[in-house]
Parts: C-alpha cells; sequence; structure tokens
C-alpha cells in the first residue's frame, strides 16, 4: 500500500534564529534536525540543503526577520514563524 504524504507535513529545511546581543544571528538546519555548515550539505541526509523557512526564538527576533523579509531582496524568499 502507497503512504499518502499531505504536502502541508512535508519536514524542509529551516534557519534557527535569534537575537544576541542586539544582532540577528541565523543557523542552518537541515530538515533531519542536523546543523549544515556553509555549504548547507547535509552529512546525515547526504543531500544538498535549501533553508527557505526561519524559525525564530522569540516574537522580537520574529519582528526582526520579518522587517528584513519586507525590506532586503536577500531575505525576500524566505518566510518566518515561531519555534
Amino acid at each position: 500500500m502507497t503512504q499518502m504524504v499531505e504536502k502541508g507535513n512535508v519536514p524542509s529545511d529551516y534557519f534557527e534564529a535569534a537575537l544576541e546581543n542586539g544582532e540577528l544571528v541565523m543557523a542552518p538546519c537541515c530538515a533531519c534536525g542536523n546543523r549544515l555548515d556553509d555549504d548547507y550539505f547535509c552529512e546525515q541526509c547526504h543531500r544538498a540543503c535549501r533553508c527557505r523557512l526561519v524559525l525564530c526564538r522569540d516574537a522580537d527576533t520574529l519582528d526582526r526577520v520579518r522587517q528584513y523579509i519586507r525590506k532586503s531582496s536577500q531575505f525576500s524568499g524566505l518566510t518566518a514563524r515561531l519555534a
């Protein structure tokens, strides 16, 4: 029997975001939960990851990320939500 997966429930690669000393710090993570290096390659899954979701530690971080999404073309392809 084939297992059906709903499109909205598929895990995605993401950034973990937090404010540290007033600065936004983002760490890339694979959908499996493994932290990624600068090349965004997951050693555990053996695949190149594409982070498009930003999981924010708190509301202040979420507000800052949303400001960047609105104002910066480098952030325009991202979505953000609370972790």
